[in-house]
This record gives structure tokens, C-alpha cells and sequence, in this order.
């Protein structure tokens, strides 16, 4: 491999190659001429090698500010070569030969003869270039890379490894850097395809600053491709980024598996396709484009595109119960799941005992499907009777599509994916409008002018002409005042449309290069014109202030612009969904005012599996705090954002930071959170201040958002989804049946034996006294079962070599996989019966093997590695170094001796599958835990001073720990005790880590859609009709938006309220006073409660002699409340009756005392 130095480090290796000969002969001044002519020859090639040390160890970046060189159109025909291989262009401190080539400004043709060096000529002198190999750029083949999991792991969880390395290996082409592109960009760099090029022949404007994220005002007036590259360079390192600023020509596109389109005319964007189309293979071309709050996509991936994963959902999977022998034949499962099948269905068969004729492996169609049981197409009536087991496993089928060339498609493009079923007239009209602002830019040279009439009237015209036309086709209303918005923002993009529409394409791109997840075929038509102000604006509104919000006050108005930025806002969260919103609200200047703020906030700090995502993060910044850094990134995009960052966590615990004052100055809160809990806390203090709360959430490809406005929407918490289903304790611990348990009971094992444990055994040294009260006061199983934990691990399984450690890895495989089953084995033998006669190991249990260690078995021998490093970790032991060779380990592990197992009689093994606690209670619970405390005590008197031992907890993303190497051995081997399939640690990782899967692409679209929200509640004057609520799944695709609910309302006579009203009453009252209060509303208050604290129940005759005490006084005297100097009141929980004493459940009451 060779490797290319820069001029300063080769002058600095030879400037320390001179100063050796200076050094040597200041000190040894008798030598000879000769002798000094030597050394400095001497000392020139070692200045070479010291250069070539320099090469690796001086911090390098990857050569960015390029242009990539079409190959002549010989070379694009002849596909022997390497097809589709970009020539990446370099900078010319690190290539070996540049020259130039001439071309014809806006054209493209390449008259220029290639050199002998094979690099072409070119007058620009911006447009330096060359044609470097790929290995002497340091890339091998991405089949060949390793995928760096610790980067990659939320993508890996959506796409899988296959798919992962198909998208390493495609070259895209994206054409148009505006605030589209650049969105594209960034979400395939960030995904880690092999290469993106960037083109645009236009020059970086102000009016671009409103919605690319990449440029700042210092870039205006340069080249958009060339301007773009460095910043985009550096989300991801492992990506070739290159840049053409020269016209396209349809041959070039041969280097690519996908090209994109932002802005291109539709005469030369059905050139490009019928050549990308007929193309062998087919190139996948898309055309997309954002006119103000309009924009659409078209995909074509030629004549037969092969899908190998429409969904990207795990096969369905079912635990089969009985099978007849009948023609067709009835297949009924167990009742621990829902089947998913669906009629037509292929599925194969495994494990059945019987009929052992369906084990083959042969797909086999399914028909009449129910919840629990479906019927075979099969012939099974000579097949043997079926006795017992049996997995039922859904088979994906590849699919094959067939898509139209762009030419055909605008004629007849069939059937469009709908975004918004109240729209459903939208598309057609939709299709007419782009193609009449086609052809109003083609026969004007320009965009319709914002506010214009007369270009507004002018595009209406084009649209009626081509409408009539149609024939048949034709549309019945062109909604006049629609194209007339539509001509008005034609030439801006607009921000949220680029994030949301950068997000769709990028996925679109994706499944292009791999095959994952169903094409969108193929017109997509989505508006948001309801983002729009309610107020009518003038023409001179529109006009542009030379400022960088100029494309956005072409659509809103410069009144709404000054709204936005006077709008104090809060995040909540600082990662995927927080970096997108911030660069968002950035773009679109919210929170850019001078008495305006945006608070952001977020507890944690940057890991490196961050930035496959967190677009704002760099490498630099892991281990840095999460909002800080984004906060600084957000305010680079904008210098004008006001923005503070706080590292707190959102919570009760933090009211004092974010205080009433804090939230009654928001305008907007925006939930960029990741847990259900917090988000449920945020709504909760969002519906006490009456506050908007902007919601959203990605899982994958797929994502929502919700909107939470007052009065006009229910809140967040007023639906909750169900909990996920949890298996039964005894089927984790004793009966599993899929590698989900087996991974549950493997995270709970290592918890329980490494952090748990030693944490105990901490306690109880710092404390003893007051740790052993505690237990003798408790006297239960758990109690008991701590106790003897920490004796057993101070006592019996102390170790205190690294030899301990083997020693008790080893025994624990034995007792896990080995003593548990016999044990198991021996208490329900394989022929047990339950107490009404049915056969005990039957589905959806699965009988158990007993293991045998052996050294020979690398997995075997690689769990013992792994837990002794982790036992040596908790007791401070270092790790020799012949701990990781095989060898010796083995020779170590053949030291143990392991006791023959002896059955226990009388053991009981839980299998009531609603039991919480495998600890199980005894009358003598209390005389065991002294006996236990004394051993203890006598235990710890033989302890060094100061002894404590070092809890783990447990750390996913960190490969080099072995905690995963751990649980996916405690898993894998327990998987095998059982006969379920076992899994390599990455899966192991997504089960037991409980990872989210999270992609760049969901979640930018997601945060686009909430902006567009976010325009209607700065506005303020918008219905709830106005509002969406978005569910959206990229892999199908699939949009469905929607009205959000409204608030539930409670009547009572002439009153009515719904969660959003809060009741008020001033004056300082005393209980008898608010009671009073209340009757006059003809409500009887028979409870009320401060905090967690009852203040009053009717029922009680004590409470009588509360009524004449403030209540803030009873608050201070009854619930013990410290209130702070800046509250003025106090909320009160009221249950009241009606006169016919029915429950009336009415608002917040809140009490003010000042």
C-alpha cells in the first residue's frame, strides 16, 4: 500500500534529519569532510522513514475540497471494469501528479486530452483534481471491511449486517445542494455508504442560509458542491466525499448505484432517467424536489427491482400444539402469542415430533388464519400422527418490482402513496402543479415571485392549458387558491420540508443499494399548507430583507418571521431527535431574538455509538456533555440563536432549576426525550402551565408525532400504549422456550453476580450494624437471600488469585448448565404428568440437556475467559497475561475441581406462571438470617482493613469490557441446554442491552413534520383541524396523518371543563371557605389532598376542626410543606359528589395564599 505525505511532513523529517547532522558534528568535531558528506546522505533517507512514521502518527484529515472527472464514454461502456467505481478527486497536498482540463462552463463536454497520468485538464483553478486508486487513498473493498458494531449498532438493529454491507458498498450521486441536498447528504454519510458526490453548478446565496445547515454567510458566493463537502466530510470519515461543479452528462452517471435529483428541469431529469433506467444493471434514479410548504419524490429502479425484505420485521414465529392428519391439514398453536400469519403465507416447519415429514424444510402456503391456528395446504393424511413439538416459522419472499421510466409515469402514474387521507384530491392536482412550474421556469428563467399576482396567475394559466389536455384525465377543480400559495413560496426550501423529505429520500436511497425494505412506487405528493398563517398577509410581506431568513419570509410573511424569533422555547433532550430540532429551529430562526431564548437540556454525555445519528457530535466530543456541545454546534449553523444548555435531567427532583417562573416565560416545549417516564413528567408540567408540547418518537424506520395544544388536543398521557408483555418469571428461569428468555435470565445472572452482590457486600462492610438490623428487621426470603449471597461471596467464593477466578467460572458453568438440568431433570423426569394427567413437558416447554464442559469447545472455554476477568475485576484482581491465551487457560480450567452432582430431594421449582419471587418464605426465615449474621460477623474479622469490593455495572456499547461476551455466554449456553437457537453476540446485545433501533433517516423526518407543527403554534390561530398527527413507517412506506384528538369534556349543570382547566381561588381561604366554594357549584367536596397528603375526608369527625385554618396553614401543620418564598399557591386534588352523590371528577384546584 502506498502512502502519500504532505510537504510539511516531509520537510519536518527532513529538517530532524539535518539537525542529527548538526547535532553529531557539534559533538564530534575531528571528523572529516567525508566522513560529514556521509552522514548527511545517511541522514536523508532516514528522514524518509521518519516521514513515513510521521504519515501515521500526526493527526490527518480526509482530503474533501474536490472534483470528481467523468470518464470518457469508452470507459463508461465497458463493464469489465470496475463499474461503478468513482474517480475521487483529492487534495493536491497529498496526490502524486495534477494537471488540469478545460470545459465549457455549463455544458460539461470534456475536450480536453486525459495525460499520461490519466488526469484531465481544466482552466478553474478551484477545480483541481486527480484520479487516485483506492488504495492509495487507504480504502479497501467494502465487502472487506469489518463493520465497526460500536458505531453502528442502533443501524445494525434496523438493517442487519447483509444489508449493512451492501450500503458500504454503493456509490451515490446527489445533485443540487440546497437545503434538500444537503439533508440527503447527511443522512446517507451518516448511514456509511462507500461514497457520496456532490454537483451543483450554482454559487452559494443568502437566500440558501434558511434551510442548509451546512453554510454559513462566509460561504456565499462559492461553489454549493465545493462549499459543502468539508463539513459533510466530517460526519463520517469511512466515506469517500467528492464534488462536481461542472453540468452533468448522462454518461457519468454509470458511476453510481443511485442518483438523486433536487433541482433539475423535468426535460433533462427523463433524459437521465431513460438512461439510468435502461442502464445495465439499472441505476436507480430519484427526483425530488421542495417549492415552499409542496414537495415531492419520484423513484425509478428500473424495469425489475428486486426487494429481498419488504418490512424488515422478524419472521413470525409459532410454537406448534397439534397438527391434523387431514387434507388440508389444521395447525394449532399455543396460546403464549398471537400468530401473525396472513392467508398465502409460505412457512417451514422444525422439531415436530411424529409427523416428522413436515421437518424438510419446505415452504408450505397458509390459508384461513386465525389468532391461534391456520390450515395447511397440505395433504397430510398418510403423514405420520403427530406426538409432540414443533416451531412454525414464517419464510419472507423476495419480491420483484417493475417500475416505469419517468417519461411514461407523468402520463400514467398509476395509484400515489397518500400522506393524508382528508387530501385525498391532493395528488392528482399536485402531479399537474409541478409540471405547469416546470414549464412556467423553462419558458421564464425564473421562480414565480412571492406575492406576485401576476405569476401566480401566470402558472394558473399553464395548469388550466395542461389540464385540458388531459382528456379524460382531466381534473374537475384546480383549486385555484392552492397554486396560487404554491407559485407564491415556489423558489424557497424551506427547512422543516427539507429535513422531512431528506429523511424519506435518504431511506429511498438505502433500499436502493440493498434491496431493504419496499420502494415508495412511485409519485409522492405532500403539502403542508395549513402551516401557513390564518391571518391573510400583504404582498409587500413577502418581499426579502436581505437577511438569511429571506426564503422563509417568501412563504410566511417578515411579521411571522419576527414571531419565530421572539419565541422562547424549551428541548428536552440533546441526542438524535434534540440535534435534528436544534438545527431546525436554528434554520428557521426560532429563539433568534435579542430578548428571545431556546433551552436545551440533557443529562447524559456523547458515546461513539452517538454519531451514526447525532449528526452534531463529532469523535473529538465523546465523553463531553450531550447539550453543551449541540448547543454550540446549533449556534455555529446560526449565530444569532440564543441559546443556553443545562445538564440537568427533567424531573421532580429539579423543579428548582426548572422552576414556575421557568415555565410560565415558554412559549413552546419541544420533547426530544427517550423514555416514556420523562415524557409522561414533561406533559404533566405542560398541562399545569398550559403549555404546547411538541412530541415525537422514531423505533427504527418507523416514526410519530404528536401534538399537544391547549384546549384543543388531549395530552400525551390521556393514551397510554399497552405494557409490553413480560414473560413469567418460571419460564425465565426454568422454561424457556425462545433465546429472549434465555437473554433476560443471562442480564439478570450477570446483574445479580457482579453489581448486585458486590454492592451488598459493600453495605454490609460500611455499615454492619445498621446493615443486619435492617435484614433482622425485614426477616423475609429476600432478606435471607441477601444475606446469603454476601456470605457466600465473602466466605466460600472469595477469590483471591486469578486462579480463584477460573475456578469459580468453572464451577459456575457446571452449576448453571450442567447440576441446574439434572436437577431439573430429576424433580420433572421427561414422562412427568401435571395433576390432571397431561404430559408436563409439553409446548410450549422444552425439555432439557445437560452440558459437559470441555476445553476443546471454544465456547466453552471463551465464557470461563469471560468471567473470571469480570470476578477478577470485582475483587481488584489484575489479569495476567496468559489469561487470554487458549492454551494456557485451558491448562488452568483443567486445575478445577468440579464435585459430582448430587440430586436434592424435596427441591421446589417454581411453575405457577403468575409467581413474582422465586425466594420462598419459611417459618424458620429468622433463625436462619442470625445464624447467617453470625457467620458473617465472623467472617468479616478475617477481612483486611478498609476491604471493598468493585460493583460492574453493565455497559453494552463498550466491546472490549467482555460484558456481552458474558451474557451472550450465560445465554448461548443456556439456549443450548434447551435446543433453541443460539445467537452471536451483536444479537445478543440488541435482546439484553435492549436497544433501540434508530436510523438518521426516521428520525430527520420526524423532526421535520414536528416543524411544520411548530409554524401553526407560533402562529396561535389555528383549529385543531389544522393540526396533524403523524404515524409513519419509511420501510413499507407507509404515512398516515391525522387530526388530533380532542380533549375529553366533563359537563356538570352549566359548567364544563376538560384536563386542561384549572380551578382558581384567591384570597387566602380557609377550608371552609373553599368547601363553600365548591357548593356553590353544587359540588360536595368529600376529600381533599395536598401532595400525597390528606388534608380533609368527610368521614373523619377530627377533620371538623380544620375548617376555620387557612389552608396553606394546614398544608404547613398536616402535610409538612416547605413552601418556597416565590410560591403563591398551592394545587389541591378535590373528590366531590353530586346532589344524586355521583363521582364528579373535576380540575386542579389551586389556592392562592399570596
Amino acid at each position: 500500500m502506498t502512502f502519500l505525505l504532505t510537504k510539511q511532513q516531509k520537510y519536518l523529517g527532513l529538517g530532524f534529519g539535518l539537525l542529527c547532522v548538526i547535532v553529531v558534528a557539534c559533538l564530534f568535531t575531528d571528523l572529516e569532510y567525508f566522513q560529514i558528506v556521509l552522514l548527511i546522505m545517511v541522514s536523508m533517507g532516514f528522514c524518509g522513514a521518519f516521514s513515513s512514521f510521521l504519515l501515521h502518527m500526526l493527526p490527518k484529515k480526509r482530503p474533501v475540497e474536490v472534483v470528481q472527472i467523468d470518464e470518457d464514454s469508452s470507459s463508461d461502456n465497458n463493464t469489465d471494469n470496475l463499474r461503478k467505481k468513482p474517480w475521487i478527486g483529492c487534495l493536491t497536498s497529498s496526490c502524486p501528479s495534477i494537471t488540469s482540463r478545460t470545459t465549457t462552463a455549463g455544458t460539461g463536454d470534456c475536450d480536453g486530452k486525459k495525460n499520461s497520468g490519466g488526469v484531465e485538464a481544466n482552466n478553474s483553478a478551484s477545480d483541481t483534481v486527480v484520479k487516485p486508486s483506492l488504495t492509495n487513498m487507504g480504502l479497501e473493498d467494502a465487502n472487506m471491511q469489518d463493520i465497526d458494531e460500536d458505531l453502528h449498532s442502533r443501524q445494525l438493529a434496523v438493517y442487519g449486517r447483509e444489508t449493512m454491507r451492501r450500503v458500504f458498498a454503493s456509490n451515490v450521486l446527489i445533485s443540487g445542494m440546497q437545503g434538500l441536498g444537503a439533508e440527503i447528504a447527511k443522512n446517507l454519510i451518516l448511514a456509511g455508504v462507500k461514497s457520496v458526490t456532490l454537483h451543483d453548478e450554482g454559487l452559494v446565496e443568502l437566500w440558501d442560509l434558511s434551510s442548509n445547515f451546512i453554510f454559513s454567510e462566509n460561504d456565499i458566493g462559492k461553489n454549493r458542491a465545493l462549499a459543502s463537502a468539508q463539513k459533510l466530510q466530517e460526519l463520517n470519515n469511512a466515506v469517500l466525499v467528492s464534488t462536481l461543479s461542472t453540468k452533468l452528462t448522462k454518461e457519468q452517471l454509470s458511476n453510481f448505484q443511485a442518483v438523486v435529483f433536487t433541482n433539475i428541469n423535468l426535460e433533462t431529469a427523463i433524459e437521465f432517467d431513460k438512461y439510468c433506467h435502461n442502464h445495465q444493471p439499472s441505476i436507480a434514479f430519484i427526483k425530488t424536489e421542495v417549492r415552499g410548504l409542496f414537495g415531492n419524490i419520484f423513484c425509478d429502479f428500473g424495469p425489475e427491482f428486486t426487494v429481498t425484505d419488504v418490512d424488515g420485521e422478524e419472521p413470525h414465529t409459532g410454537i406448534i400444539a397439534s397438527i391434523s392428519n387431514d387434507n388440508p391439514a389444521l395447525v394449532t398453536c399455543v396460546d403464549d402469542e398471537r400468530l401473525e400469519f396472513q392467508d398465502g403465507d409460505l412457512v417451514i416447519f422444525s422439531e415436530i415430533h411424529g409427523m416428522t415429514e413436515l421437518n424438510d424444510g419446505k415452504p408450505r402456503k397458509v390459508k384461513s388464519c386465525r389468532p391461534y391456528s391456520f390450515f395447511l395446504e397440505e395433504d397430510t393424511t398418510n403423514f405420520g400422527t403427530y406426538v409432540k413439538g414443533g416451531i412454525v416459522t414464517q419464510v419472507k419472499q423476495p419480491k420483484v418490482l417493475n417500475f416505469k421510466p419517468l417519461k411514461e409515469a407523468l402520463k400514467t402514474p398509476g395509484e400515489f402513496l397518500l400522506s393524508d387521507f382528508s387530501k385525498f384530491d391532493r395528488p392528482p392536482l399536485l402531479h399537474l402543479a409541478f409540471q405547469a412550474l416546470d414549464k412556467f421556469t423553462c419558458e421564464l428563467g425564473r421562480f414565480p415571485v412571492a406575492g406576485s399576482e401576476d405569476d401566480a396567475q401566470k402558472l394558473i394559466s399553464i395548469a388550466t392549458t395542461m389540464n385540458e389536455s388531459l382528456g379524460d384525465g382531466k381534473l374537475e377543480d384546480l383549486n385555484p387558491k392552492l397554486l396560487r400559495d404554491f407559485a407564491y413560496g415556489a423558489r424557497a426550501v424551506l427547512n422543516p420540508m427539507a429535513a422531512m423529505f431528506g429523511g424519506i429520500v435518504g431511506q429511498e436511497v438505502v433500499k436502493a443499494c440493498s434491496g431493504k425494505f419496499h420502494p415508495l412506487l412511485q409519485f409522492f405528493y405532500f403539502d403542508s399548507i395549513e402551516s401557513l398563517p390564518t391571518e391573510p398577509l400583504d404582498p409587500n410581506d413577502y418581499k426579502p430583507l436581505n437577511t438569511r431568513y429571506d426564503a422563509q419570509i417568501s412563504v410566511f410573511g417578515a411579521k411571522f418571521q419576527k414571531k419565530l424569533e421572539s419565541t422562547r422555547s424549551f428541548v428536552v433532550g440533546s441526542g438524535a431527535l434534540g440535534c435534528e430540532f436544534l438545527k431546525n429551529l436554528a434554520l428557521m430562526g426560532v429563539s433568534c431574538g435579542t430578548h428571545a431564548k431556546l433551552t436545551v437540556t440533557d443529562d447524559d454525555v456523547i458515546e461513539k455509538s452517538n454519531l451514526s445519528r447525532q449528526f452534531l457530535f463529532r469523535d473529538w466530543n465523546i465523553g463531553q456533555a450531550k447539550s453543551t456541545v449541540a448547543a454550540s454546534a446549533a449556534a455555529l449553523i446560526n449565530p444569532r440563536l440564543q441559546i443556553e444548555a443545562l445538564q440537568n435531567r427533567v424531573g421532580p427532583e429539579t423543579e428548582t432549576v426548572f422552576d414556575d417562573t421557568f415555565w410560565e416565560n415558554l412559549n413552546v416545549v419541544i420533547n426530544a426525550l427517550d423514555n416514556v417516564n420523562a415524557r409522561l413528567y414533561v406533559d404533566q408540567r405542560c398541562l399545569y402551565f398550559q403549555k404546547p408540547l411538541l412530541e415525537s418518537g422514531t423505533l427504527g424506520a418507523k416514526c410519530n408525532t404528536q401534538m399537544v395544544i391547549p384546549h384543543l388536543t388531549e395530552n400525551y398521557g390521556a393514551s397510554r400504549d399497552p405494557p409490553e408483555k413480560q414473560a413469567p418469571m418460571c419460564t425465565v428461569h426454568s422454561f424457556p422456550h425462545n433465546i429472549d428468555h434465555c437473554l433476560t435470565w443471562a442480564r439478570s445472572e450477570f446483574e445479580g453476580l457482579l453489581e448486585k452482590t458486590p454492592s451488598e457486600v459493600n453495605a454490609y462492610l460500611s455499615n454492619p450494624g445498621e446493615y443486619t438490623t435492617a435484614m433482622r428487621n425485614a426477616g423475609d426470603a429476600q432478606a435471607r437471600d441477601n444475606l446469603e449471597r454476601v456470605l457466600e461471596c465473602l466466605d466460600r467464593e472469595r477469590c483471591e488469585t486469578f486462579q480463584d477466578c477460573i475456578t469459580w467460572a468453572r464451577l459456575k458453568f457446571e452449576d448453571y448448565f450442567s447440576n441446574r438440568m439434572k436437577q431439573l431433570i430429576y424433580t420433572f423426569p421427561e414422562d412427568a404428568v401435571t395433576s390432571t394427567g397431561a404430559p408436563f413437558w409439553s409446548a410450549p416447554k422444552r425439555f432439557p440437556r445437560p452440558l459437559e464442559f470441555s476445553v476443546s469447545d471454544p465456547t466453552h472455554l471463551h465464557f470461563v475467559l469471560a468471567g473470571s476477568i469480570l470476578r477478577a475485576e470485582t475483587f481488584g484482581i489484575l489479569i495476567p497475561d496468559w489469561a487470554k491465551n487458549p492454551t494456557t487457560l485451558a491448562e488452568a480450567v483443567d486445575r478445577v475441581i468440579v464435585p459430582d452432582f448430587q440430586p436434592k430431594q424435596g427441591v421446589k421449582i417454581e411453575t405457577d406462571e403468575n409467581a413474582t419471587s422465586l425466594s420462598s418464605a419459611s417459618i424458620d426465615d429468622a433463625a436462619v438470617i442470625d445464624e447467617l449474621i453470625k457467620n458473617l460477623e465472623q467472617r468479616r474479622k478475617t477481612l483486611p482493613y478498609g476491604y471493598v469490593m468493585k460493583p460492574i455495572q453493565f455497559e453494552k456499547d463498550d466491546d472490549t469490557n467482555y460484558h456481552m461476551d458474558f451474557i451472550a455466554g450465560l445465554a448461548n449456553m443456556r439456549a443450548r441446554n434447551y435446543s433453541i437457537p443460539e445467537v452471536d453476540k451483536l444479537r445478543a446485545k440488541f435482546i439484553a442491552g435492549r436497544i433501540i433501533p434508530a436510523i438518521a433517516t426516521s428520525t430527520a423526518m420526524a423532526t421535520g413534520l414536528v416543524c411544520l407543527e411548530l409554524f401553526k403554534v407560533i402562529d396561535g390561530g389555528h383549529k385543531v383541524e389544522d393540526y396533524r398527527n403523524t404515524f409513519a413507517n419509511l420501510a413499507l412506506p407507509l404515512f398516515s396523518m391525522a387530526e388530533p384528538v380532542p380533549p375529553k369534556v366533563i359537563k356538570h349543570q352549566e359548567l364544563s371543563w376538560t384536563v386542561w382547566d384549572r380551578w382558581t381561588i384567591k384570597g387566602n381561604p380557609t377550608l371552609q371557605e373553599l368547601i363553600k366554594w365548591l357548593a356553590d357549584k353544587g359540588l360536595d367536596a368529600y376529600s381533599i389532598s395536598c401532595g400525597s397528603c390528606l388534608l380533609y375526608n368527610s368521614m373523619f369527625p377530627r377533620h371538623k376542626d380544620r375548617m376555620d385554618k387557612k389552608v396553606v396553614d394546614l398544608a404547613r401543620d398536616v402535610a409538612k410543606m416547605e413552601i418556597p418564598p416565590y410560591r403563591r399557591h398551592l394545587d389541591l386534588m378535590v373528590a366531590c359528589e353530586d346532589e344524586e352523590e355521583n363521582d364528579i371528577d373535576i380540575p386542579m384546584v389551586s389556592v392562592y395564599f399570596r
